[in-house]
């Protein structure tokens, strides 16, 4: 018998309304998604990406500060593929592989090489530079991102998200100049 400990991420009182339960076993870690009464599932998905995007910045600086950029990357890229595997062999989700349309292949190979790219210069540059500057700088990837979305992906882009995109730009170059 495992025991488990709950962590509840929201308490919500009313009626037929759920949460989203993270529990953590001995062995795993799993995130189950029920409906909360409408609210944006992905909101909180998101906020939970930045947590751990922060995290990562700050034991990514500890982890590169002896040894080669690129051989921390590697060794960082070799957690996630065990990681995320462990998560799709769990989850039963191996067999999805032959339905993979080739077109899905292409731009997953195309984000896989981008993302390897990405925390490549990243490592250099929290090995260079310190993570409270590097981190900031590092996310005007969301202004790259709200350009290329609105170019080729003809997404609409809101006042709101172009005056977002401003600030954090200009909150990019302030970490810039020294």
């Amino acid at each position: 018998m495992r025991v488990r400990v709950y962590m509840m991420m929201m308490e919500v009182e009313l009626q037929n309304f759920y949460k989203i339960v993270p529990y953590f076993c001995a062995d795993r870690i799993i995130l189950h998604r029920f409906r909360h009464g409408g609210i944006a599932m992905w909101k909180y998905y998101a906020l939970l990406s930045a947590f751990f995007a922060a995290l990562t910045a700050i034991f990514a600086k500890v982890g590169v500060k002896d040894i080669n950029s690129d051989l921390a990357t590697a060794i960082r890229t070799t957690v996630i593929l065990l990681l995320t595997w462990g998560i799709v062999l769990f989850g039963s989700h191996v067999g999805e592989i032959k339905e993979i349309p080739r077109h899905a292949w292409l731009f997953l190979v195309l984000s896989g090489l981008a993302t390897g790219l990405s925390w490549l210069f990243y490592f250099k540059a929290l090995q260079l530079g310190d993570v409270s500057r590097v981190a900031p700088i590092d996310k005007l990837s969301v202004v790259i991102t709200i350009v290329l979305s609105f170019l080729f992906l003809k997404e609409t882009v809101s006042l709101r998200v172009v005056a977002g995109a401003l600030l954090i730009t200009g909150g990019s170059i302030l970490m810039l100049v020294k």
